[in-house]
């Protein structure tokens, strides 16, 4: 490579210098530069009605997994409640279908208990009425014996 020349305001030669010479320059060409990369970055075909809308679509559909993400956790939290509730019914049907039960041997023994108590009375009035119409019987035949 060759040297470059000798520059006409600095004595000294060198690429640094050249190049801090030249800074005003350098500014220049990076600004070019990041102007020509944000044209090209920012004149690209526009999109076309099918991209956006795709792009729409997509959107609404992430839109709608979260909308559904959430309708599940409600589901389940409410499969929660609703078993909550059923088995709180369950055991409050299992509590009056034993008290039912106990209510119903407890009639049944009532109604034993007074049946044998009219029974025991009907028995004894039985017997009495028995022993009453034995003696009844007795003097009918001691009548009939006697001579008019």
């Amino acid at each position: 490579m060759k040297a470059p020349a000798q520059d006409k305001k600095h004595k000294s030669v060198g690429w640094a210098n050249v190049v801090f010479a030249h800074a005003e320059r350098a500014c220049a060409l990076e600004l070019l530069c990041i102007c020509a990369l944000m044209l090209i970055g920012g004149c690209g075909q526009p999109d076309s009605p099918n991209v956006k809308k795709c792009r729409v679509i997509a959107a609404e559909n992430i839109e709608l997994k979260k909308e559904l993400a959430k309708s599940y956790k409600e589901i389940e939290l409410l499969k929660a409640q609703y078993s909550k509730k059923i088995n709180e019914q369950r055991e409050q049907l299992q509590k009056c279908l034993q008290e039912k039960e106990q209510l119903k041997e407890k009639s049944r023994q009532n109604v034993r208990d007074q049946v044998k108590d009219v029974l025991d009375t009907v028995l004894e009035e039985n017997k009495k009425l028995r022993e009453e119409n034995a003696k009844l019987k007795a003097q009918i035949e001691e009548l009939q014996k006697q001579p008019q």
